[in-house]
């Protein structure tokens, strides 16, 4: 289930010109469902090749309840972040079935970074993070959602 929005949704008559855009320009930014991230360790499939970029989506409420009715979660709450995460990750590397076996086999870090990425997305709606340097103490934010060390 792949959902993409206009670029400009089409303007509500007898709405706020605030209301109908981001309080900027009055124009609609794109609703954007799809976040890449990179896997601080990666994910080693079963040939030993190690993968580390991927995609995550946003969640539906349908998202949210199904993994609830899961006989594996019903058992094991602790098994529900396995369900959900399997549902809204689309791709690690070059393999697109993502299911709950793959998350199973996830480091335990990368497991703890999709669901703080998962976190970001859906409840705060973006992908940084703020952080402080342990050397100088400078704050600065950095993007979860991957790239090469050293850029944000």
């Amino acid at each position: 289930m792949r959902r993409t929005a206009p670029a400009e949704a089409p303007e509500r008559t007898g709405a706020h010109p605030a209301a109908a855009g981001n309080g900027r320009s009055g124009r609609r930014e794109p609703l954007r469902t799809e976040f890449t991230f990179e896997l601080p360790r990666g994910y080693v499939d079963e040939t030993g090749a190690v993968h580390h970029t991927g995609v995550m989506r946003l969640a539906t409420a349908r998202d949210e309840l199904v993994p609830l009715r899961d006989d594996r979660v019903r058992e094991n709450s602790a098994y529900l972040s396995v369900v959900l995460i399997s549902r809204v990750v689309t791709r690690i590397g070059t393999i697109d079935d993502i299911h709950p076996g793959i998350i199973e086999d996830l480091f335990a870090s990368d497991l703890a970074f999709l669901q703080d990425f998962y976190r970001r997305i859906n409840a705060e709606g973006h992908t940084r993070a703020a952080v402080t340097c342990p050397s100088c103490q400078e704050e600065f934010a950095v993007n979860l959602a991957g790239g090469r060390l050293g850029e944000s």
